[in-house]
Order: structure tokens, then sequence, then C-alpha cells
């Protein structure tokens, strides 16, 4: 939906801070497959938001997003991980740099 009604985009933000996780774990990864036309700064912008999170499904959803965006920018998200190392859980590492 998003992807073919961008203004849409400012409600994932909004879900982003839902509370719910399986809303904000949808908008981690309503960019799954955009591709070169994800949108960065929102993508690492939401893993910043939910990098602290407890919650395993939201740590693997932020990997994985974050995992699909390397196969297109590599650089990006290796240099997006090793500057916020220190705030993203391991598992959101392991995943996001799994083919890097």
């Amino acid at each position: 939906m998003v992807a073919a009604h961008s203004e849409l985009a400012v409600e994932m933000d909004r879900w982003i801070r839902d509370d719910d996780i399986w809303i904000a774990r949808t908008a981690i990864l309503h960019q799954l497959g955009y591709r070169e036309r994800t949108d960065a700064e929102r993508l690492f912008a939401y893993a910043l938001r939910r990098a602290r999170d407890s919650e395993f499904f939201i740590r693997k959803a932020l990997g994985w997003a974050l995992r699909q965006y390397a196969g297109i920018e590599p650089e990006s998200v290796r240099q997006f991980v090793s500057d916020n190392q220190d705030v993203l859980s391991g598992l959101t590492i392991r995943e996001a740099t799994k083919h890097l």
C-alpha cells in the first residue's frame, strides 16, 4: 500500500512508535521489497527508534530490514551498524551483517 500511495509513509512513521510490537514490526518491514527505492533515512531512523527494544521480533525485523538494504547499499549499512553498534542488539547486528 505504501509503495502505491507514498502519502501513507507518514502512517508508518506513526506505527513505528506504537506499543503493539506487530504494528511497529510492520512499519520496520514495509520497505522490504523497495530495493533501490528504499528510503534509507526512514529505515535508519526506524532502526534507531527501536534499537533498544528488548522484543525479539523487533530486533529480528530490524536486522532483516537492514540486511535487505545491505544487498543494495552494503557500505551504507556497514557504516550505520558500525556507528550504532553500542545501541543495536547483537541479534540486529548479526542479521544486518549476515551477507556483508
